[in-house]
């Protein structure tokens, strides 16, 4: 199913010349430490679980995902160590210019990103076990 039908009531307008695509959110009840926290508990989850049982497993079904498309499109995905290391779109001017192609998926980029993470706590004064920022 295509992304513009599934999500047809949220989308305002739609550009048909993008040369790339980004699809970026947020999960409402995981945007905060105190939101993952209930969620976690609310859906039987341990909390120490949190970095290996649950994180780590979200991680790799996005991994193996992208490896599986990568694959199946014959190519491979190019991991970028250094951010500003060089600019992405002459990267793939290049890859256009060896290739010839001019629609479809053209390459896969991954890299690391700062973003805000959880860990588990168990505050002793309190008893109470949570994730903190």
């Amino acid at each position: 199913m295509l992304l513009t039908n599934k999500y047809a009531d949220k989308i305002h307008g739609i550009i048909t010349c993008y040369d790339r695509m980004i699809i970026q959110g947020y999960i409402p009840n995981w945007s905060h430490a105190e939101a993952m926290t209930a969620y976690m508990k609310l859906n039987g989850i341990r909390i120490f679980d949190y970095p290996t049982s649950f994180s780590q497993s979200l991680t790799e079904q996005v991994r193996q995902n992208a490896e599986k498309i990568a694959h199946e499109n014959g190519m491979e995905i190019e991991f970028i160590r250094k951010l500003h290391a060089f600019r992405k779109d002459h990267r793939i001017q290049n890859i256009l210019a060896e290739t010839g192609k001019t629609e479809g998926l053209i390459h896969i980029f991954s890299a690391m990103e700062c973003c805000n993470t959880y860990r588990p706590w168990h505050d002793k004064t309190t008893g109470k076990t949570f994730l903190k920022s």
